[in-house]
Formats: C-alpha cells, sequence, structure tokens
C-alpha cells in the first residue's frame, strides 16, 4: 500500500483482493463484475421492504424502463421519493446493485426509492440512458400519486456514473421546467468527459477506477462520433462538468473519496453551484476510494459516509426528525 500512504488501514485487506476490471474487454469486464456483485447482493436483507417491478413510458419511441420501486412495508402514502441511478462506468451494473443503498434508504428515512435499470453504452450510448433517467423521473412526477408517492418530494441521486446520469436529468428537468426536484444527491460523481482535473491527472490507477477505464467508459457511452476532450458538441446533459450556468438546480450534497480519480471533478462542480447560488453541502471522505461504501461497508468511514449521505438526504426530503431513525 506504498502507493496510497493514506489508504484507511480498514480497507487494505479489502484493496489486496480486488480483481482488476479492463473495459478493453468488456464482455470480460461485466462477468467480472458479476462475480464481485452477486455475493454482495445475495447478503441483501430485504426485510421490511417491499419491491415491485414498475415501468415508465420510453421517451419518444423507446422501450419501457424497468423501475424497481422499494417502500417501507405497511407505510402511509403519499411518501417521498429518491429516483436511484447505479453505477458501473455507464457500461457496468445493473439496478439491483445499488440496492445497498437504496434499502437502508427506505428503512432510516420510511421513504420510497425508485431503482432505475437504464440502458447500458455501449450498446445504447448518450442520449438513451440519459433518456431511461429522464422519463423514469417524469413517471414518478406524473403517476406518484397513483404509486403511493408524494410529486412535491422528489429527489435524485446517483453513485459514480450514476451520478452523472442524475446530474444531467436535474440539468435537463431544470431546463424543460417539467419535474420539479427538491434535491439532489451525488456521490463520487463522474461529471467530467475530458479527465483534465488534478486528481484525475495524478491518480492514475487507483482502487477499482482507473484513467485508462475512465477513457474508455466515456467513449463507450458519448459513442462512435465522439472526438475526445477536445469535442465541442459534447451535451451538458451527457457530462454535467461542461455545463457553463449551474444556475436553478436543486440543494444538493456531494460525496467525494480521497482517493479516487474523479474527486476533483466533484469539488468543482460544488464550486460552480455555489457560486451560481445553489446550496451546496460537500464532504470529502479521508482515506477512501471509488466504490467503498458498497465493497467495504463494515470499515467504519464507509459507515458514516452513508449515514451522513441518508441524513442529508433527509434533511434535503424534509423528513421528519423523528422518522428518520426509526427501524
Amino acid at each position: 500500500m506504498a502507493e496510497f500512504p493514506n489508504l484507511d488501514p480498514e480497507f487494505a485487506d479489502a484493496v489486496a483482493l480486488l480483481p482488476d476490471l479492463d473495459l478493453s474487454d468488456l464482455a470480460a469486464a461485466r462477468a467480472l463484475q458479476e462475480t464481485v456483485t452477486q455475493p454482495l447482493i445475495a447478503n441483501l436483507s430485504y426485510e421490511g421492504v417491499d419491491v415491485r417491478e414498475v415501468y415508465a413510458p420510453g421517451l419518444g419511441d423507446a422501450p419501457d424502463v424497468p423501475i424497481r420501486l422499494l417502500t417501507p412495508e405497511g407505510a402511509a402514502a403519499p411518501l417521498p421519493v429518491l429516483v436511484a441511478l447505479h453505477g458501473g462506468g455507464f457500461v457496468l451494473g445493473n439496478a439491483q446493485e445499488f440496492d445497498y443503498l437504496c434499502l437502508d434508504v427506505v428503512r432510516e428515512l420510511g421513504i420510497a426509492v425508485a431503482n432505475v435499470e437504464y440502458r447500458l453504452a455501449p450498446e445504447n450510448p448518450f442520449p438513451r440512458p440519459l433518456d431511461d433517467c429522464y422519463a423514469a423521473l417524469r413517471y414518478v412526477y406524473t403517476k406518484g400519486s397513483d404509486l403511493g408517492l408524494d410529486p412535491s418530494r422528489i429527489a435524485i441521486g446517483g453513485s459514480s456514473a450514476g451520478g452523472a446520469l442524475a446530474a444531467g436529468t436535474a440539468l435537463k428537468a431544470r431546463d424543460t421546467g417539467e419535474v420539479p426536484i427538491v434535491f439532489q444527491l451525488l456521490i463520487s460523481p463522474a461529471l467530467d468527459d475530458r479527465l483534465g482535473s488534478p486528481s484525475s491527472l495524478e491518480l492514475l490507477n487507483t482502487p477499482v477506477a482507473q484513467r485508462q477505464n475512465g477513457l474508455l467508459a466515456w467513449q463507450a457511452y458519448l459513442g462512435t462520433e465522439y472526438a475526445g476532450p477536445a469535442d465541442q458538441q459534447v451535451s451538458i446533459y451527457a457530462a454535467p462538468a461542461r455545463a457553463v450556468d449551474l444556475s436553478g438546480l436543486p440543494p444538493t450534497y456531494i460525496a467525494a473519496m480521497e482517493l479516487d480519480p474523479v474527486r476533483d471533478e466533484a469539488f468543482e462542480f460544488a464550486l460552480k453551484m455555489l457560486r451560481a447560488g445553489v446550496s451546496v453541502e460537500l464532504h470529502s471522505y479521508p482515506g477512501t476510494f471509488h466504490g467503498c461504501i458498497e465493497l467495504v461497508p463494515a470499515a467504519e468511514v464507509s459507515i458514516r459516509a452513508q449515514r451522513e449521505i441518508i441524513g442529508a438526504l433527509g434533511r434535503g426530503l424534509r423528513v421528519p426528525v423523528a422518522a428518520r431513525w426509526q427501524r
């Protein structure tokens, strides 16, 4: 661990066992990802939580978007709701892998979570994954009352690539004026395809996140017409860091990990929002790496980060304090 002297000691053993994902062989990377995540999913408990699958109409002629709707058993409607977007570099993963956070949100806050199964790149490059997320958000808003949800208290959030999708969806919602989002939650968000921040240029081979995989992920997401960092045609909905005007976005909580190439993108995005008049809470967790909350949930800093993330979400959705910490 000499390469990462600031790594939290609780992570050392886990980091040594992490497999090397290589997105240049996507089929192999997906198989390896499943090998890692399936035991984590198998260990999840759904006690006290109802799970049902609903479908949002796709935008235009796009297929319907599956949503895992998680709600507390026996909860009285209408419920505030988090529209949740999983990570995976735009090319890996599925909604159920994000249940590690969604389940705690449901239990701790007594709210609903709409966990979105968006389409993956490169088979479905931008704007298709973003369209799926926006379609899910619009469905939660327009059909929320039928689903037992409170359309006046909708948050959106995501981790890693899901953070990019959440931020892009929030920008689109702001610009269309169709859906009022009251809170935005970004966990280790990958926001900038240009990968030019200091952390991106210095932290080249950190646990889970490597620069080469980042380049490949953005290329897959932005499609064959993408001309690289100098491309001036990249949409702000795809790479939110490219947005000049961040005014009008909802209050936001951003969790950044110290040993993470996308760390400084989160810092810069937070500053731009603050300067645009958006209320922002930014927390950088020491000794952490990309995905550590999911991969090493028992570490003290992972527990603390998850509690603070959920607490911020509760405040953002105006969940009464008495309800926030009932199990």
